[in-house]
């Protein structure tokens, strides 16, 4: 997280700075720990607040004067601060100016099965926070409903995550679940196929014919991979025709995905 320069001279009346009492609480929800007590994070960028707005999520914006008058239409009632402030409210080099305290978006596992999604990724144990997110917006983009976060895995609301989500973190069920297992016995219980992504998996993902099915995919962290012990209907291997060793999460989890929601809207 990029450190204020506390040098900054003294802001205008009515602009909040980096001791303002908001800013101070904001500022504490870079730590997970805050996070998890206060039930909110924080979203930075137009992008990811454009998106928060539409889905009801912000509890708080902040803005510099600049970026007010750069997005009008998203920073109506946000608190002005001054440049130190959004420093240390951002964590990001070089700020866009707006910052905003959203209510996170945690779904129950029942319930996003309830709404019977077609496709679901599931991040096993995952730990980078960019990958975290670009599986979010990779899932989103393809169709997929339910993201969910298990056993070990980031929180989905690191703030790397977030702005690697591109606001796909408000377009999806986000779910948190400790039990693994647990989870891929429900969605099985539910009728949708489990499908594991493994660069070692048994079954080529080109040969499968039950992509037209409801399916939730298994992704683990590229350094471990899945856990072997992890019940699945299938472990699924995505072919490498060049000379690479493997994919990356990202990529292996764009490839799986954009082939199952390829055959859902064929069946569709």
């Amino acid at each position: 997280m990029p450190q204020p320069d506390r040098r900054t001279e003294q802001s205008r009346p009515g602009v909040f700075t980096i001791r303002t009492p908001r800013v101070v609480a904001a500022r504490r929800l870079h730590r997970r720990r805050d996070r998890d007590e206060t039930g909110r994070f924080l979203a930075e960028g137009p992008q990811a607040v454009r998106e928060a707005l539409r889905t009801g999520a912000v509890a708080e914006t902040f803005a510099t004067a600049e970026a007010a008058a750069r997005y009008p239409e998203l920073t109506a009632g946000a608190s002005l601060v001054d440049e130190a402030a959004i420093q240390a409210l951002a964590d990001t080099v070089q700020p866009q100016g707006l910052v905003a305290v959203c209510r996170q978006r945690d779904v129950p596992l029942a319930a996003a099965i309830d709404r019977a999604p077609r496709l679901t990724a599931v991040c096993v144990d995952i730990r980078d926070p960019g990958n975290a997110g670009t599986v979010l917006r990779t899932a989103d983009a393809a169709g997929a409903t339910a993201v969910v976060f298990a056993g070990e895995s980031v929180d989905p609301y690191n703030g790397k995550a977030v702005r690697a989500s591109a606001g796909s973190l408000f377009h999806v069920d986000v779910v948190r679940v400790r039990d693994a297992a647990a989870c891929v016995e429900a969605l099985r219980a539910a009728g949708i196929q489990v499908l594991a992504a493994d660069g070692y998996g048994d079954t080529d993902l080109f040969d499968l014919d039950t992509l037209d099915r409801p399916t939730a995919w298994l992704f683990g962290s590229e350094a471990h991979g899945l856990p072997r012990d992890l019940d699945a209907d299938r472990r699924v291997r995505v072919p490498l025709y060049g000379g690479a060793e493997s994919l990356n999460l990202a990529a292996a989890a764009a490839v799986c995905l954009y082939t199952s929601a390829q055959a859902l809207r064929r069946q569709s």
